[in-house]
């Protein structure tokens, strides 16, 4: 059961986001201006908001802070075209399907200058672009929030298998994580200038959902997170529903470490996210591109593999293999 308090919107009669005022008990569209690009385009961050007279718990879902993490997008996206949020008993929802406009039009993490939008919050109205939108969500939307979910997505050719992440301390967030149902829910610790970061220092208790690869859909991962916003809004009371039964098998990981490669050339893995490891086995092998060397990639340790390198070709130190090494099953 996820334990609240209070409610932030509790007595607000009347909600404004930006320069919106949010008519009750209908799809609200809000547009808040970030700032130009060189050609004088304008970007723009696009919340949809429901919100019911009748008080309640409120809730941010956020997609696409970095914009080639085109799963968490979709997700998102979905969650509205299924009409999750139809029938909104009480409370507040918020929907940011995307929120690095740039990243996504250019298939990149990170915007023009470079920088990272979950490296950058608070944020600050006069920095960069990535700072100016990470100060629209601490500015404008994180007041009137009481719970978030931020969805991500395995960066460059990393698979993430479906997985929340949280932090130990906070009793809301680990709730949270609990009734999104998920194979693996792993315990990390807060991330400076991170989206979850900023929104602990406002109270709001955020957990991150994490699947698939950059730039690619993947199916199993998309129903997972939709089947998770849907949980928690039942759990929430923000919409009526029956739960469904919980996954037969989930596990919290406690600790993690990745198995770098050792040396340069074709990566070939024969072990995939999901699975279980145990010390010595055979992960992949790392062969030079002329047929005279091969090396194998062994699990150091007993452990889930929790994201993998879907990458053809690795460097010397790339991350190949994400392992949860200390690890509990989950009652």
């Amino acid at each position: 059961m996820i334990h609240l308090d209070n409610f932030r919107l509790s007595q607000t009669k009347e909600l404004v986001i930006g320069d919106t005022v949010i008519e009750p008990n209908i799809l609200n569209t809000v547009k808040i201006y970030a700032g130009k690009l060189p050609s004088d385009t304008r970007i723009s961050v696009y919340a949809h908001v429901m919100h019911s007279v009748n008080p309640g718990p409120s809730l941010l879902v956020l997609g696409g802070v970095h914009g080639n993490e085109i799963n968490g997008i979709e997700i998102v996206r979905r969650s509205i075209e299924e009409k999750l949020y139809d029938g909104l008993q009480c409370g507040t929802v918020i929907v940011i399907p995307l929120l690095n406009i740039y990243g996504f039009i250019n298939f990149s993490r990170s915007v023009p200058d470079g920088k990272d939008v979950n490296r950058s919050f608070p944020g600050h109205i006069n920095g960069s672009l990535a700072s100016r939108v990470a100060r629209i969500i601490t500015k404008n939307i994180l007041p009137y929030i009481d719970v978030a979910i931020d969805f991500h997505t395995g960066g460059d050719a990393r698979f993430n298998y479906p997985q929340i992440r949280y932090a130990k301390s906070d009793l809301t967030a680990q709730s949270m994580a609990n009734v999104f149902n998920t194979r693996y829910l792993i315990e990390q610790p807060l991330i400076p200038n991170s989206f979850r970061k900023s929104a602990k220092e406002q109270n709001v208790p955020a957990i991150v959902f994490e699947g698939g690869e950059s730039i690619r859909l993947d199916t199993r991962t998309i129903q997972t997170g939709t089947d998770g916003i849907r949980r928690l809004l039942i759990e929430l009371g923000l919409v009526e529903g029956v739960q469904e039964p919980e996954l037969a098998e989930r596990f919290v990981i406690h600790r993690t470490s990745w198995i770098r490669a050792a040396s340069s050339g074709l990566f070939i893995w024969h072990r995939k996210s999901g699975e279980f490891v145990t010390k010595g086995d055979l992960l992949g092998e790392i062969k030079d591109p002329f047929g005279t060397k091969s090396l194998s990639v062994l699990a150091k340790t007993n452990g889930h593999i929790i994201g993998h390198n879907n990458a053809c070709v690795v460097s010397l130190g790339d991350a190949l293999f994400h392992i949860g090494q200390d690890f509990s099953v989950y009652r």
